[in-house]
């Protein structure tokens, strides 16, 4: 209701000294961040002092080899921290999507038809052949492929 009152420049005014706060409040965030940034790089990374013989360059190169070692082993140890945490964020998003994570294991015999089986008299005299040795021999030549014929017929 106060608003209706107030005039379009008074309006304008006020919009311009709130925007002209942010700006000033956001430079200043951005001072301090460069100034945070700089006091960092000063304590981690002191100034570089170039040795004059080979063997000091030497030196320096294994010191810097040894301090990249450790960053590495560092970083790669948070890397693995990160992507456990992230598998782990990922999963229990699965789970509230989908409730709990049960296995359901269906026992696929139980609903097949149970189904007797018949012998029939011809698988039993196969499976009764006794000595292939004989049955060979009985069918060999031309008289075995007759008595062959005569059977089946």
């Amino acid at each position: 209701m106060a608003d209706k009152g107030m005039s379009s420049s008074r309006k304008h005014n006020l919009k311009s000294l709130i925007l002209q706060v942010a700006k000033d409040l956001l430079a200043a965030e951005e001072i301090e961040k460069a100034e945070t940034r700089e006091r960092y790089m000063e304590d981690k990374c002191p100034p570089l002092v170039l040795p004059r013989t080979a063997e000091e360059l030497k030196a320096l190169c294994r010191e810097l080899h040894e301090k990249i070692d450790v960053v590495d082993e560092e970083r790669y140890i948070l890397e693995r921290k990160v992507d456990l945490v992230v598998m782990e964020v990922a999963e229990l998003n699965f789970k509230a999507l989908l409730g709990s994570k049960h296995k359901v294991t269906m026992d696929l015999r139980a609903n097949l038809k149970q189904v007797k089986k018949e012998v029939k008299e011809e698988d039993k005299e196969l499976r009764d052949v006794g000595d292939w040795r004989k049955n060979i021999e009985d069918k060999a030549g031309m008289g075995g492929r007759k008595k062959m014929f005569e059977t089946e017929g």
